[in-house]
């Protein structure tokens, strides 16, 4: 397995979002490096905590064993994830906006790396502790695996090395604790995830996950 990518390492974008995203980062650093222009640009992995809207992973998850829906997996569920909380990212940006070089990245990774099928059993296991009374329990039962989607990456991980060395950043707390933590305010706010699950965003979720 290769090692975590760096804030060195070449962009290889896989899919048109990928490349949308990796197009503006070159962007970035043309109008530093050609006009002076006083840029920062951060990397983070992927972030999770509470408010987070129930098309990413985690709070998919949440919401469908909950409701008794099925838990859309991609592919085999092996494809590998470096999680990060949220309030460790923005403190991570808040120091590089502090503390940061002009024209420098940073990497901004969690320190957990874990496939998308043992998140989502994790997430099955806290439910089935907090909720035993859920007419859903074991909440693995829900799991299935749909077909995988176009350009999706195998791994995704950051070397945050720099960041720690030179700004003295580093995540607080682990990645259980804060996966515990955030199951926990997604059940202490079911009134929140119900007002912002429209009808918009579950037509999203039939297209996206759905076998065709």
């Amino acid at each position: 397995m290769p090692p975590p990518a760096g804030e060195k390492s070449p962009y290889e974008p896989n899919s048109p979002y990928a490349a949308s995203k990796a197009s503006a980062d070159h962007l970035v650093r043309a109008y530093h490096h050609t006009y002076g222009l006083p840029t920062l640009t951060t990397n983070s992995s992927n972030n999770f905590g509470p408010y987070q809207f129930p098309e990413k992973l985690i709070p998919l998850m949440i919401v469908h064993a909950l409701q008794g829906k099925p838990l859309p997996i991609y592919g085999d569920g092996l494809n590998i994830r470096n999680w990060i909380y949220v309030e460790d990212h923005c403190h991570g940006i808040a120091l590089v906006l502090e503390k940061g070089i002009p024209g420098e990245t940073y990497n901004i990774g969690g320190q957990s790396e874990t496939t998308n099928k043992e998140i989502v059993h994790t997430i099955c296991q806290i439910l089935d502790e907090l909720r035993p009374d859920s007419p859903h329990v074991p909440h693995s039962s829900l799991i299935k695996y749909v077909k995988d989607r176009p350009g999706h990456d195998r791994r995704y991980s950051l070397d945050s090395t720099k960041i720690k060395q030179q700004l003295g950043w580093s995540p607080k707390g682990n990645f259980a604790e804060n996966l515990r933590k955030t199951v926990s305010w997604y059940l202490d706010n079911l009134v929140w995830m119900d007002n912002v699950m429209s009808g918009e965003y579950r037509d999203w979720i039939t297209t996206q996950y759905s076998d065709k």
